[in-house]
Formats: C-alpha cells, sequence, structure tokens
C-alpha cells in the first residue's frame, strides 16, 4: 500500500528563519508555499519508526526528529564546519550506517545519515 513518505509537516516561530537555514545548511529549495519536493534516489530509503515517551534516543520535548540520508557523512561535516553550523553529536558508527545530529535555528535536533 505505502509508495514512500507523503510529508513532514510542522509548525515554526519564524518561518523566514527556519526557511534560510534549512535552505543554506542543508539545500533544501522551498517553493512560493513554503515547502519542497525532496524526491529520492533508488538506494534512498526512508524510516519510519515509532519512540516511547521516555526513550531517550532525542530529547524527549521534542516530539520528532528529521533524519536525511547523504551520500558522504564526511564531506557534510567538512561542508557544515564551514558554515559554522555545530555537531551536536560526533559521528556514530553502528551497524546502521554513521549518523550525526545538529540543531536547526529553533533547537530542534535533525539527525543526517550515511547508510
Amino acid at each position: 500500500m505505502i509508495k514512500g513518505f507523503g510529508g513532514i509537516f510542522w509548525r515554526t516561530k519564524n518561518l523566514d528563519a527556519v526557511k534560510k537555514w534549512y535552505g543554506e545548511v542543508l539545500k533544501i529549495n522551498f517553493e512560493n508555499w513554503n515547502g519542497a519536493i525532496i524526491t529520492p534516489q533508488s538506494d534512498n530509503e526512508t524510516i519510519f519508526s515509532f519512540f516511547t515517551e521516555d526513550d531517550q534516543y532525542f530529547p524527549s520535548e521534542q516530539q520528532v526528529m528529521l533524519n536525511f540520508q547523504v551520500e558522504n557523512l564526511d564531506d557534510c561535516i567538512n561542508y557544515l564546519e564551514k558554515m559554522g553550523v555545530p555537531l551536536e553529536k560526533e559521528k556514530e558508527v553502528s551497524e546502521f550506517g554513521e549518523f550525526i545530529w545538529i540543531k536547526d535555528p529553533e533547537g530542534r535536533l535533525v539527525e543526517l545519515w550515511e547508510k
């Protein structure tokens, strides 16, 4: 039944600042309707997963965490350093891939993942 992930929608306190940050830092091109269509490549997959309220994987006050799959995490880390975006979590390597965390302008953790 499911073809792919349909979308992620959330409210923001400062629309222009958040759009600018995601555009500059993660290179997401927003349309004039304040959204972007991301067309995955054939080797890209979206994970949809639930976490209990007390799970410590990401802060409990954050209801949703975005995870973006990237081609090369080391290249992303170098790019983020040049942009002045600090890592909130150093690169973690596991059986699932490599991960880092950064924060958007409103303090939400965003995970970048190389599979």
